[in-house]
């Protein structure tokens, strides 16, 4: 398919995971694809932009090259973003003040960026990343779900205030994907086996997600297929969200 020919698109956290893998299958598909990350390093025909979402003088000039290089822009996929770990009373004041810098306000800034220029597509749209840490209470995310939490009513807000300007907003809420912060996560757990373990069985489907499924999800939702679609948010997670299912016997083989 090359329902994105002729679209320019621009992916925060571009280089690395979901970002890169959102980024690589919107140029599969014919869009022309900025990556905006703090390392610039991406293999063609990926174009890489050096900005730094916690600064608004980096992403203004960061968005402004990207939009040099393409001539516009029609499609922002808001990605950038760093994890937390622990309870309420684990993260000092910098700690809170810092991730949600990175995660809300970097979305703030780049999308208040990109906005004059989205205006000029006349048929654009904005997807953030999300997780479904906004709805679901995780163990040990108190800081972490805080900042999805705020993703996820910015995003209706934003498609509140943007649909009749011709802008679309949306969101991906994944569950837990096997990205790089999961692997140093991993790298830093007492027993590696049983942590990914864990964390791959509280998703019914029993795996990880991977950062694929989650970038053909922000495809549909940035494309023309999806065009009747905004406000909304996507849950790729293997049904964690939605499902409780009866625990499985022991002795109980699966189909």
């Amino acid at each position: 398919m090359r329902e994105f020919e002729g679209i320019r698109a621009v992916v925060t956290g571009g280089a690395s995971g979901i970002g890169l893998a959102t980024a690589q299958l919107l140029a599969e598909r014919g869009a022309r694809v900025v990556c905006l990350d703090l390392k610039e390093a991406v293999d063609p025909p990926l174009t890489g932009v050096h900005a730094d979402v916690s600064d608004d003088e980096s992403v203004r000039t960061g968005v402004a090259e990207a939009v040099d290089r393409l001539g516009g822009l029609d499609v922002l996929v808001n990605n950038a973003g760093i994890g937390a770990q622990g309870t309420v009373e684990d993260n000092d004041d910098a700690e809170w003040h810092r991730v949600f810098d990175v995660n809300v306000l970097g979305m703030v800034r780049v999308s208040r960026a990109a906005l004059p220029h989205l205006r000029n597509s006349g048929s654009a749209a904005i997807v953030n990343t999300c997780s479904i840490a906004a709805t679901a209470g995780l163990p040990q995310r108190a800081l972490y779900s805080s900042t999805k939490g705020a993703v996820l009513a910015l995003t209706r807000a934003m498609a509140a205030d943007h649909l009749r300007e011709g802008i679309r907003v949306c969101c991906v809420n994944p569950g837990t994907a096997h990205t790089p912060w999961i692997d140093r996560l991993l790298a830093t757990a007492e027993d590696p086996t049983a942590e990914l373990a864990a964390l791959a069985a509280r998703q019914p489907s029993g795996r990880l997600v991977t950062a694929d499924e989650v970038a053909a999800a922000i495809c549909y939702l940035a494309g023309p297929e999806a065009g009747a679609t905004t406000g909304t948010d996507l849950a790729v997670d293997g049904g964690m969200s939605g499902l409780r299912l009866r625990p499985q016997p022991l002795n109980e083989e699966r189909s």
